[in-house]
């Protein structure tokens, strides 16, 4: 398993049902092999240079499409060709499996592409009788030496959907000055969260963040981990850190942690002072006391014992 690099723009990715994140939406470099999707197809309106595959139908149903690849260049090119099935890596990043989706089959899975040439691959998929509703994410993966480049395919099975998620573990990393948390996607729906951070503390509020979008595409089933920077956390104080997540399709969460915020360092001089000024108290009553008792010093009771003091 592991992500993989889509060659198209990020502005392009935006018209796909949702986005993916900016390093893995980097253009392939000039002069280099291409992969997208071909002119037409799909089961929705579109034009030439779409961006993905955006296939929608009920179990049972079997989609055909092509997948164009092009090779600018002067020597001829050999493609390897998979279909995968995708998900989340733990810090919210879109990748694909190793393993071929069994619902997408490829009319080869290699194709050699002349120089200056682009050759055009048929593909199907083919939606299993028991699917479950909802969305499906997956990709068509073209593959040359090291590099591998995907073209998203944007699978939904028709049926109800139902939005929801989690956030779930909210924990407060004092020493990175985070805040931990993970999301949880427990519909059939891919999502696109938006998160509102706020900090209630014995002295008042000490953070109110409005509603963001989070850089994350949360795919169905799927758990993700991730933080929020807090620069500036109070010195002394204790709060409570509530976190409200919410996303289309009505989806919407909260959850909440508590720490104590403590300037240790300025607490241990402030002890080590105190201390100190004890002892030396203590010392000079103690003095005093002997003096005002005519309590002799043991040395010089040793000394007058002995006859050496008068």
């Amino acid at each position: 398993m592991r992500p993989i690099r889509l060659a198209l723009p990020a502005t392009a990715l935006l018209l796909c049902a949702l986005s993916v994140p900016a390093a893995q939406a980097a253009p392939a470099a000039s002069g280099d092999w291409t992969a997208a999707p071909a002119s037409g197809g799909g089961t929705r309106p579109s034009t030439d240079g779409r961006p993905c595959f955006y296939l929608e139908g009920a179990p049972g149903t079997v989609f055909e499409d092509k997948v164009s690849l092009s090779n600018p260049s002067g020597t001829p090119l050999t493609l390897r060709l998979r279909g995968a099935a995708a998900y989340n890596t733990a810090n919210g990043s879109f990748a694909v499996r190793e393993a071929p989706d069994p619902w997408i089959a490829l009319a080869a899975p290699e194709v050699r592409i002349p120089p200056h040439t682009r050759a055009d691959v048929p593909f199907a998929v083919t939606v299993p009788a028991g699917a479950e509703p909802g969305d499906h994410p997956a990709a068509l993966v073209a593959a040359a030496g090291a590099r591998e480049v995907g073209v998203r395919v944007q699978l939904r099975v028709a049926g109800p959907t139902l939005s929801a998620l989690t956030v779930e573990s909210v924990r407060i990393d004092k020493g990175r000055h985070l805040i931990r948390y993970a999301l949880v996607n427990r519909g059939n729906a891919t999502l696109a969260p938006r998160l509102a951070v706020r900090a209630d503390g014995v002295f008042g509020r000490t953070l109110d963040r409005p509603a963001k979008a989070l850089p994350v595409e949360l795919l169905p089933g799927q758990r993700v981990e991730l933080t929020e920077p807090w620069p500036h956390p109070p010195a002394l104080d204790r709060v409570t850190v509530s976190l409200d997540v919410t996303a289309q399709g009505g989806a919407h969460s909260a959850a909440a942690a508590t720490a104590t915020f403590v300037p240790w360092g300025a607490v241990a001089g402030t002890a080590l002072v105190l201390l100190a000024g004890g002892a030396a108290a203590f010392r000079l009553v103690r003095r005093r006391r002997r003096a005002g008792s005519g309590e002799v010093p043991v040395v010089e009771r040793e000394l007058a014992q002995t006859g050496a003091l008068r």
